[in-house]
């Protein structure tokens, strides 16, 4: 079995699906083995849920009368089946990443675009080597555009995405300290997410360029194929609105406030109204996109409970991430608390970044520090100093936070939004 073969049948698919669990009536099953368990054995229990096909990498389990095909395999079938399709699409595909941000921006591009556009968009997290696959491969003839998160940890990441989604257009939210020790330092950081411009330039598609970002404009200064935003020379520009905790724009007098807490939020407005504009969607309809949007994913989250309001950003963090964060929220008015989680894959770099953040905490002053994680444990000696979020728990039942706010970051792997129902 090879695409050109498959294809016809992929076309006539209600959906592609690697969770057996998820199976519904003609969609197709992808048969992903793990070290411990072979899925080829749910192949006949899949046609059996009604599965147009399944795909699988035991040969074995072959029945082609049942549409069940064997592949060597079912990872690299998948990713050459979405490549095999992104080459027949004739719609514009926006490809996104950066350290800090994107998922945030996809969201916002995707809600600004859909004012005008049928879009399809990356799904959650859904970003990587298995996601942007599954991303592709969910674009049906109804579409009239694609956005694209691609996240990446190690180099190379990102130019093995951009060969699967095909962007024809691209933004890097920013250059951060994210996933240093995969990408070997913020220099690593900045050579992998520039793959994206790489393949961006080499195919000659349009990049959008904050010109306020000294890395993206140094990156970006020789090419002619850009959308620009940022400063007075630029295509767009837009002035930073800050009303009640949240951030919005203001473009040629009119204002846009959206429901998300920090200016860091300001430049991920700008991407995705510019990108709006760019594509002829008129700016009260980008204002309507923009005030509308309610983040619901546990970034830059603001959530009112009782008569506290919380600052949910538990999805991911790194130390630069995590810096913007605080910086914005001791702006709050009012006491502040913070519960700050371990910043995950630093590598050799990560006590020395904890401390700096822990640093930066006391230097702020807030009203109380709590920190969450073994790495911060080990730079913070306080008594509030938890080495796992069921330990804070158990802290939090017997003692009430009195702050009137309280921020809650650390890394996804920290699940510090467990501590929210005792708060």
């Amino acid at each position: 079995m090879n695409t050109e073969q498959f294809y016809p049948l992929f076309l006539k698919a209600a959906h592609v699906v690697i969770d057996s669990r998820k199976i519904e009536k003609n969609d197709i099953f992808f048969a992903f083995s793990g070290e411990n368990f072979n899925a080829a054995t749910l192949a006949e229990e899949a046609v059996n849920k009604g599965a147009l096909a399944v795909i699988v990498e035991r040969q074995d389990y072959e029945n082609p009368e049942k549409n069940i095909f064997y592949v060597p395999s079912t990872l690299e079938f998948l990713q050459e089946l979405a490549r095999y399709h992104r080459k027949k699409l004739q719609i514009p595909v926006i490809g996104l990443t950066g350290s800090n941000g994107k998922t945030t921006t996809k969201e916002i591009i995707h809600a600004v675009l859909s004012e005008k556009f049928n879009v399809q968009y990356t799904r959650g997290n859904l970003n990587n080597h298995i996601g942007v696959p599954l991303t592709i491969l969910s674009i049906k003839p109804e579409h009239e555009m694609a956005v694209v998160e691609m996240g990446a940890n190690h180099q190379k990441e990102i130019d093995f995405l951009c060969t699967i989604s095909m962007p024809d257009f691209g933004y890097i939210t920013n250059f951060g300290k994210a996933h240093l020790e995969g990408f070997g330092g913020v220099e690593g950081v900045i050579k992998g997410k520039s793959e994206l411009y790489d393949y961006l330039k080499n195919n000659g598609k349009t990049i959008l360029v904050n010109d306020n970002d000294p890395i993206q404009v140094e990156k970006t200064k020789e090419y002619s194929g850009k959308i620009t935003f940022g400063n007075a020379e630029s295509d767009y520009q837009f002035e930073l609105v800050s009303e009640q905790n949240f951030v919005g724009l203001m473009y040629k007098n009119q204002k846009a406030v959206s429901k998300l807490t920090g200016e860091y939020n300001f430049t991920n407005l700008c991407a995705a109204a510019s990108l709006g504009l760019y594509f002829g969607i008129d700016f009260d309809k980008v204002i309507h996109a923009i005030e509308n949007y309610t983040p619901t994913n546990m970034r830059s989250q603001v959530v009112e409970k009782g008569n506290k309001t919380l600052v949910l950003d538990t999805y991911n963090a790194n130390p630069s991430s995590m810096a913007a964060s605080l910086k914005n929220f001791i702006t709050f008015e009012g006491s502040k608390t913070i519960i700050i989680g371990d910043m995950l894959e630093l590598g050799d770099e990560s006590e020395r970044e904890h401390l700096a953040i822990l640093k930066l905490a006391q230097d702020l002053g807030f009203d109380e520090i709590i920190t969450v994680g073994k790495i911060f444990r080990t730079v913070n000696h306080s008594p509030l100093s938890f080495e796992e979020t069921s330990s804070l728990t158990e802290y939090l039942k017997k003692n009430i936070i009195s702050s009137k706010n309280i921020l809650l970051k650390g890394s996804r792997g920290i699940a510090l939004e467990k501590a929210i129902e005792f708060i």
